[in-house]
C-alpha cells in the first residue's frame, strides 16, 4: 500500500485563481494558481469557464479537461511556503 500525504483530498476555488486545497493529512492551504497557468496550454486555463473546471486526479494531484495538471508534491510545496494557512 502506498501512502500519499501529499494528495489534495479537496479543492474549491475562493477567489479568481485562488483555490483552497486540503491534503490527505488534513492540512489546508489556500494558494494562487494563476502565475502557474502563464504557459503553453495551460494559458486557456486562464479562461475562467474552463480553470473552474479543476478537479482531483487519481494520483492527487489537480488537473483539468485540457489534460494540464499539478503534481500533489508540487502543490504541498507551495503549500509549505505560502501563507496563510487555514
Amino acid at each position: 500500500m502506498i501512502i500519499m500525504n501529499n494528495a489534495v483530498t479537496n479543492v474549491s476555488i475562493i477567489k479568481d485563481f485562488l483555490v483552497e486545497i486540503q491534503f490527505q493529512d488534513g492540512f489546508k492551504v489556500r494558494i494562487d494558481l494563476k502565475k502557474y497557468l502563464n504557459k503553453g496550454f495551460a494559458k486557456e486555463l486562464l479562461d475562467r469557464n474552463k480553470f473552474e473546471k479543476i478537479f482531483i486526479e487519481d494520483g492527487g494531484g489537480l488537473a483539468w479537461p485540457n489534460g494540464f495538471d499539478i503534481c500533489p508534491n508540487f502543490l504541498r510545496e507551495l503549500a509549505d511556503k505560502t501563507l496563510p494557512k487555514i
